[in-house]
């Protein structure tokens, strides 16, 4: 890995979604997730670091330095016992590795370091998001905890959603008893008309350094992951929705020159007067007053 950056960042992300469901909740039917007081919408920001992840999956392909930790049906103790392996210990059990990690530990100080290091070295979301490497069950296997540089706060609309339950048809039966009794069946779905999100996120130079090792490799890779992150996730559910903006504010130093919030408030998304229901990306204005940016702040559209 090269570096880690020097620089600390705040960045803002407007995506849409038309008809679509940009984050079902499992405690509603699925139905999209939705400020009850003020009916904004929201996207967790789990569901876009999975789509993030997913990305640099598919562009690295396991690539050294770039392989994914949070992966679906991949058990965490697996990538767990590779960090193990580095320190010689090639058992194959969990209980048999933990009792040999303990071991270990009596004679080697930083052995808890060097399992840390060799996590963020190897698995790209541990080095830009953070992980915690250890479960609460007897036996596992424990990495520690590492606290990433990159943090996300949920999304939010700019606008209430109207969230629309639509009632579709299926032609295709399961059995041969269905044959008889019914041709179709009824099922439903939910949709978001048009909704446009904004999140924003924080990049920590400090934790990069101290403990991470993010890096301006990995910054790039981050960007182009974001702008790009619902390019290889359509589905039925999300089949139109896109990144419209990246808007990115580089400090001039570690700990940066300003509070994150002024370089937020600078940033102000309103849809157009003559416009009563948004519809399209194009019935909103993304405006950026610059003169509430310090000018040791660079700011940059990367769309």
């Amino acid at each position: 890995m090269g570096e880690a950056i020097k620089n600390r960042y705040e960045f803002v992300v407007l995506f849409d979604v038309e008809n679509g469901n940009p984050n079902g909740d499992p405690d509603s039917g699925n139905m999209p997730r939705i400020d009850p007081e003020s009916g904004l919408g929201l996207v967790t920001d789990v569901c876009l670091k999975r789509k993030i992840r997913n990305y640099v999956e598919t562009v690295k392909e396991d690539a050294k330095g770039y392989k994914i930790y949070i992966k679906e049906d991949v058990p965490l103790n697996r990538s767990d016992r590779e960090a193990c392996e580095s320190l010689g210990i090639t058992e194959t059990e969990d209980k048999k590795v933990t009792e040999a990690l303990k071991k270990l530990k009596k004679s080697d100080k930083d052995v808890d370091i060097k399992l840390r290091d060799y996590m963020c070295d190897n698995f790209y979301d541990i080095r830009t998001f953070g992980a915690v490497m250890t479960t609460f069950v007897k036996a596992s296997l424990n990495c520690g905890q590492v606290r990433g540089p990159v943090q996300l706060g949920f999304a939010r609309s700019i606008d209430p959603i109207v969230s629309q339950e639509v009632t579709i048809t299926r032609v295709a039966i399961t059995t041969e008893k269905d044959a008889e009794n019914k041709s179709t069946e009824m099922g439903r779905k939910n949709i978001v008309p048009y909704g446009l999100y904004r999140v924003e996120g924080y990049i920590s130079a400090n934790l990069a350094r101290k403990v991470t090792g993010f890096s301006e490799e990995d910054l790039d890779l981050l960007w182009e992951a974001i702008i790009n992150m619902f390019e290889n996730d359509h589905s039925a559910a999300r089949g139109k929705m896109a990144v419209r903006e990246l808007i990115v504010f580089k400090h001039s130093k570690e700990l940066g020159d300003c509070p994150a919030y002024k370089l937020f408030d600078a940033v102000e998304v309103r849809k157009k007067e003559e416009i009563e229901y948004p519809r399209k990306y194009q019935d909103y204005t993304v405006q950026i007053h610059e003169e509430m940016i310090p000018d040791s702040v660079e700011m940059k559209r990367m769309i």
